[in-house]
């Protein structure tokens, strides 16, 4: 079973957000790692990094939390997983013709969903609402 997740998940589980709280239950309860690409990994920490330069988290924070979801990485709770660019972009090209029109998705939200149906999860972690649809919409199972 592979469990993906987008960066709505990896920044509530690492950083402070409303949905932290659920993350770390998640988290706490699933023995499974949690597979990301590497386009997630950019987002994760360029989210970041924008939060702290808008004053949403307090300086020096961006950091540390990175320091904690590299950790992660390091101990094998997250797998970040090799994926083939011009396939994720194909999936995702292939989502936004079937879906965009009638669910307005937005363009990092379908390369998350391709991300995760090209490495072949059968669950996405996402506290997206519009994403959580478009992934339901492919047969994947939104968790949390």
């Amino acid at each position: 079973m592979v469990i993906a997740c987008d960066t709505s998940f990896l920044f509530s589980l690492y950083g402070n957000d409303a949905h932290s709280p659920k993350a770390v239950a998640w988290a706490a309860q699933s023995a499974d790692p949690v597979h990301l690409d590497a386009l997630t990994r950019f987002e994760f920490g360029n989210a970041l990094r924008f939060a702290e330069f808008r004053r949403a988290i307090p300086t020096g924070s961006a950091a540390r939390y990175w320091a904690d979801f590299e950790a992660a990485i390091a101990q094998g709770r997250l797998i970040v997983a090799t994926s083939n660019l011009a396939d994720v972009v194909a999936e995702a090209e292939r989502l936004s013709s079937h879906h965009t029109l009638g669910g307005g998705h937005r363009g990092f939200d379908i390369l998350h969903v391709a991300g995760a149906l090209t490495m072949h999860a059968t669950q996405l972690l996402t506290f997206d609402a519009n994403q959580k649809k478009l992934a339901q919409a492919e047969g994947l199972i939104v968790p949390v």
